[in-house]
């Protein structure tokens, strides 16, 4: 499924600063980036590791919700000017593939 959706996965690096100084409290953190197909992302440090839009704090989820409510993939640029509709269009595809992946029954 990773490579037929466009999904790259990408470690980086975060310390967290005391007084100017790293402080790892001996626990090492690396927070993940997701990047799935062309315009989302998840990453730790952007939204609590929600699914986003890329380059925004725009959650995939509000902006399927609109959609599912009744808005149009032309209007969400008006809701949210930095999702394009061809970003809400593949969000509306990947979500579309994952339901039928997870639900999908054995013949």
């Amino acid at each position: 499924m990773s490579k037929a959706l466009g999904i790259t996965e990408t470690k980086k690096k975060s310390v967290r600063r005391v007084n100017g100084a790293a402080a790892t409290n001996g626990k090492k953190r690396t927070p993940k980036r997701l990047e799935i197909g062309q315009y989302l992302v998840r990453d730790s440090e952007i939204y609590h590791g929600e699914l986003t839009f890329k380059g925004t704090r725009v959650p995939v989820s509000v902006v399927l919700a609109y959609i599912a409510k009744g808005i149009s993939i032309r209007q969400v640029p008006r809701h949210w000017p930095d999702v394009s509709p061809e970003a809400a269009q593949e969000a509306i595809l990947l979500a579309r593939e994952a339901m039928v992946e997870k639900y999908q029954v054995a013949a």
